[in-house]
């Protein structure tokens, strides 16, 4: 079932993670959830401070900048990539599920998705995670110079990982001075993913020193004959394992093979690398308007 067919918080679909906002802290909290296979889904459609900039100069990886829809576009495409579903939708509140597990999110077009932790990854609108504020501390009143006062965003609401005192909730945006960049957005929001990561895997059983692991691939001619070799990393987690982790020797005999398996798959051979160095180009060249392709490509056959 989709998220479109979701009508009800009896019929609610399920999801690990449900991130409110597409921009750059939104796909970028996506990416790392979903690259550790935590069912994602990103709601994206409001109120965009990035969607008023006139072309995002400051981000790095495009010395003449970047048009704000192919960064979009961009963003959009990696986070489906990684495994997330990019939903068109406005979030208009997030409230406890009446069973006390996790979050019931309804959106303006009469979605309902549940899921045990939800990210607000949005600069503008909070206003749907008022049903949460029970203490009154989420949000603060400001006054202006014409006498009228508004309602904002406790941008210190949450720690510096995003976590907040509701269990299950994290905040990537707003946050004080991070919320002012795009660059600085995605990389607090890819720490804030981290953290839910390290969270649900902590859930799972795994202990602190590998809960949150360096999402990265490494050349496999570079390892050292014994990392290639499963007991030598089984023995490696026996070492530092913790006397009190609590699981019984099934669970942790799964927990192990699971690791072993994702620490092997790290490793990536020379013909693979060139795989996928052919695979980013091509999705990038997609994402380009096709006119400037094949006018460049005269240019540079003139030259």
């Amino acid at each position: 079932m989709s998220a479109d067919e979701s009508t009800g918080a009896a019929s609610a679909r399920e999801f690990d993670v449900v991130v409110v906002g597409g921009g750059p802290a939104g796909c970028s909290t996506g990416v790392f959830t979903a690259r550790e296979d935590l069912d994602t889904v990103i709601f994206d459609r409001g109120r965009s401070s990035l969607g008023q900039c006139a072309h995002l100069e400051n981000y790095l990886g495009f010395p003449e900048g970047i048009d704000i829809e192919t960064f979009y576009d961009l963003a959009h495409d990696h986070a489906e990539t990684a495994g997330c579903e990019v939903v068109a939708d406005l979030v208009e509140s997030v409230t406890r599920a009446a069973d006390g597990d996790g979050f019931v999110v309804e959106t303006q077009e009469d979605r309902t998705v549940r899921a045990p932790r939800v990210v607000g990854a949005t600069r503008y609108g909070s206003e749907y995670l008022k049903p949460l504020d029970d203490g009154d501390e989420m949000f603060v009143t400001h006054s202006h110079g014409d006498g009228e006062e508004h309602e904002h965003f406790d941008r210190t609401y949450a720690d510096r990982d995003g976590r907040t005192p509701i269990e299950g909730l994290y905040v990537a945006s707003p946050v004080e001075e991070v919320s002012e960049q795009a660059i600085m957005a995605a990389g607090h929001g890819a720490l804030v993913g981290r953290r839910v990561v390290g969270d649900a895997r902590r859930e799972e059983g795994y202990w602190d020193g590998i809960a949150e692991r360096v999402d990265w691939l490494r050349r496999e001619r570079a390892r050292e004959d014994e990392w290639g070799d499963r007991e030598r990393w089984r023995e490696y987690f026996q070492n530092h394992l913790p006397e009190d982790h609590g699981l019984s020797e099934e669970e942790l005999e799964e927990l192990l093979e699971q690791e072993v398996d994702d620490r092997l798959d790290a490793y990536v051979t020379d013909d693979e690398i060139d795989r996928r160095k052919q695979r980013a180009h091509d999705a990038i060249l997609e994402s380009l308007d096709t006119d400037r392709i094949r006018a460049y490509l005269d240019r540079v056959d003139g030259e």
